[in-house]
């Protein structure tokens, strides 16, 4: 998200006065070694922000990390951030580092910083003033060189009075503070950023370039940026991907409203949406029962744009289907569901009503349960049965896992490393089906123009990895086969990303990466892949569920199978269709998607004793490593089909 032009990206020279007096006060600060915290509202490019000021600091060439502290559960908190001892804490199977010792010599992000808990203020504000971390299960504490950058939306003052943020820490902080103006305070910046978000996503998404019509720019001048310019990227991305012309007119833009069709009143304060206004002037106007009015003008739209389609009313309202039935049984448009018993439904007046029942599927964008969340497919075969269909999208499988362990979802595909991490751990979870072997749809990659030029040249190299992942099982695999072990190298342990920012060149050496941002770093020649996993790794696909959903829900399992395996016949004979689906999805290039489609054999079968074996394998190979803290037997959790 580009703010101003800089060697970081390729990102556009911003005009607008606001922005060039901020871009002075930045690069003041860049070369000191201060505090500085960063204050903006969401979307204005806080992170871009912190980015600047290590690549211009003379940390350049040390590691930047970002940790959002309103993601750190209160659990791990203190371990993720100061690092942890084997022993520490059930599960911490190894000494790990945390993210101070990670970015050791260079700058560590506290984004949301506001959103920490006041235990680990207090833990923050020590490490702060004295330079130095204690690990969890530690008593030795550990000095520490990194440049500490803070960032938040929150009025701290405000969260101070209400004894949510300590003033202790606040002044800590702001040694030097940095007001982020918001996109609508810097006018004359937004036709640059269009313009520049316009080249960016027609050439991610193989598209012709695009340009912007005068009415177009007019509503893009005349909006007022609630999200900023995360929501103006967006914006421009939704027109690219949308649009078939080569110019884009106003109406083609997704905003909340577009300024020249607006015929009420404006109410309220700058930042106020149409929404917003509309709201209050009927507050004003009529506000009996303007609530269940809302509702059911919403619920009636919805219903009539989809021909009465529940499923896709309760998609285009952002709520799930059991939502909306709800509200409909309020409204009185249809019968009230039954309450459920266990898996029998309770008698009702109208017994002629299925219970409803929930699937809640956890998913990463890409692969056969992508491609069957785009197609709509599962929800169309479960409507009559008053199945509803809810969807959560997870970066990567172990977050998928942790999910299910935690009874967040019930249903969620992953690769083959992750299952066992979570059965180690006593996950109550179940193979249910598995996908063939992919294993060039793994790999490590360097920069193009790295002198890294095999596995045995990454010894004292930085190396960025998904930590219980496919890829982590392969980064052991490359090391034992060159000779090494992970002591060899230096493991900086996050979530898959692409495409890299100039820091990120800086802070890592080489990356851990699947498809599809595999296919797409190898096709566009910015990263070399070094190493695959062919020979080395199977890299299967699993589905899992949890155990008393998969028992409870035996014919919900079956037809999912049954739903999986036609998605994957789906993608195998229509391939070019299944990659314009993700296209949208991933903002990634048709061509990669292609070729990382290519790549797995996307046949969904059931669990065979060979593939169990080979899991199996995996298992007994991390235990002897350490890596799970007890041996587990795969075929206990294998799903018994009725």
């Amino acid at each position: 998200m580009p703010l101003f032009n800089s060697d970081l990206t390729d990102s556009p020279r911003l005009i607008d006065p606001a922005s060039l007096a901020f871009q002075s006060l930045l690069d003041r600060l860049a070369p000191t070694d201060a505090t500085v915290l960063i204050v903006g509202e969401t979307g204005t490019g806080k992170e871009v922000v912190a980015r600047y000021l290590h690549h211009h600091s003379p940390r350049r060439h040390g590691p930047f990390l970002a940790v959002n502290c309103g993601a750190l559960s209160e659990s791990l908190a203190e371990a993720e951030l100061f690092g942890h001892e084997k022993g520490a804490f059930t599960g911490a199977i190894q000494a790990h580092p945390g993210w101070f010792e990670a970015a050791e010599g260079g700058t560590l992000l506290l984004d949301e910083i506001g959103e920490l808990s006041l235990p680990m203020q207090v833990k923050l504000l020590r490490v702060l003033q004295e330079r130095e971390i204690t690990r969890v299960g530690s008593r030795k504490a550990v000095k520490v060189d990194v440049r500490v950058i803070a960032a938040t939306h929150v009025d701290l003052a405000q969260a101070i009075r209400e004894k949510r943020f300590r003033e202790d820490l606040f002044y800590r902080l702001n040694i030097a503070i940095v007001p982020l103006p918001p996109l609508r305070q810097r006018q004359q910046d937004i036709p640059v950023l269009a313009h520049h978000f316009l080249a960016v996503y027609a050439k991610r998404l193989g598209r012709p370039a695009r340009r912007l019509a005068a009415d177009a720019l007019n509503a893009l001048l005349e909006y007022s940026w609630p999200g900023n310019i995360r929501e103006l990227e967006n914006t421009l991305h939704n027109a690219v991907l949308l649009s078939r012309e080569d110019v884009i007119h106003a109406e083609q833009l997704r905003l909340a409203v577009l300024p020249h069709t607006v015929s009420s009143p404006t109410f309220g304060t700058p930042t106020e949406t149409a929404i917003d206004a509309f709201v209050r002037h009927q507050l004003e106007q009529a506000p009996q029962q303007l609530y269940d009015r809302m509702i059911s003008s919403l619920i009636r739209v919805a219903l009539d744009e989809c021909d009465n389609n529940q499923t896709q009313a309760a998609s285009l309202l952002g709520i799930s289907r059991h939502t909306l039935r709800t509200q409909l049984a309020h409204q009185g448009m249809i019968k009230g569901r039954r309450k459920m018993e266990g898996h029998h439904a309770v008698s009702s007046p109208h017994p002629s009503i299925l219970a409803e029942r929930e699937l809640r599927i956890g998913y990463q964008k890409f692969g056969t349960l992508g491609v069957l969340k785009a197609r709509q497919t599962l929800e169309a075969a479960f409507e009559e049965q008053n199945i509803s269909v809810i969807w959560s999208e997870f970066p990567a499988g172990p977050q998928l896992l942790f999910a299910l362990q935690n009874n967040e979802i019930d249903f969620g595909t992953t690769g083959e490393v992750p299952p066992l991490f979570a059965q180690a751990s006593g996950a109550d979870m179940v193979y249910i089906a598995w996908e063939p072997p992919a294993p060039q749809s793994v790999g490590i990659a360097v920069p193009a123009n790295s002198d890294i030029l095999s596995v045995a040249d990454l010894r004292g190299k930085r190396i960025s990895v998904n930590k219980a992942s496919n890829v982590h099982w392969l980064l052991l695999q490359l090391l034992d086969e060159a000779g090494m072990d992970t002591e060899d190298v230096k493991i900086v342990f996050t979530p898959p990303k692409y495409p890299l920012t100039s820091s990120d060149y800086h802070a890592i050496d080489a990356w851990m990466l699947w498809d599809p941002l595999l296919s797409e770093a190898e096709l566009d020649g910015t990263l070399r892949i070094i190493a695959s996993g062919e020979g080395r790794v199977k890299n299967h696909q699993f589905y899992l569920a949890r155990k008393d959903y998969a028992v409870k829900q035996n014919d919900i399992m079956t037809q999912l199978v049954s739903a999986l395996q036609n998605s994957s016949q789906y993608i195998l004979h229509h391939e070019q269709e299944a990659a314009d689906m993700l296209a949208g999805e991933l903002g990634l290039s048709k061509k990669s998607l292609q070729h990382a489609l290519k790549r797995r054999q996307h046949r969904t079968s059931a669990m065979t004793p060979a593939v169990v074996a080979e899991q199996q394998r995996i298992a007994d190979r991390f235990y002897a490593l350490g890596l799970i803290s007890r041996p587990i037997r795969v075929r206990d959790a294998m799903w018994q089909k009725e």
